[in-house]
């Protein structure tokens, strides 16, 4: 995200974009993604419970799941894990659960 902040400031100096203009679909455009589908699961492995600052806008919504495996001894058995995991999350993309019911 940091990046895509600098590449956009950097446009925005130059005369290329105009602070005016700016919203979060300009921002978007220079992200990693790049508008692609953003990731409804982030599996991240090696113990480690942090994401470092990778795709953090298009993460917004994501569940995240992590696993002390690390990713060269990461199998199928572990995916399915992760999937079993996800599928019992309620998803709710910022909204409170009593949100969802009414």
């Amino acid at each position: 995200m940091l990046q895509a902040i600098q590449v956009v400031m950097k446009k925005v100096l130059a005369g290329e974009l105009s602070p005016d203009t700016l919203d979060e679909a300009t921002v978007s455009r220079y992200m990693s993604l790049k508008g692609g589908v953003e990731p409804d699961l982030f599996i991240r492995t090696g113990g480690v419970q942090r994401i470092s600052n990778f795709i953090l806008w298009e993460l917004a919504y994501s569940e995240l799941y992590f696993t002390d495996v690390l990713w060269p001894d990461f199998t199928p058995t572990d995916l399915h894990a992760a999937m079993t995991a996800f599928s019992q999350r309620e998803r709710r993309f910022g909204l409170s659960g009593e949100q969802l019911t009414s």
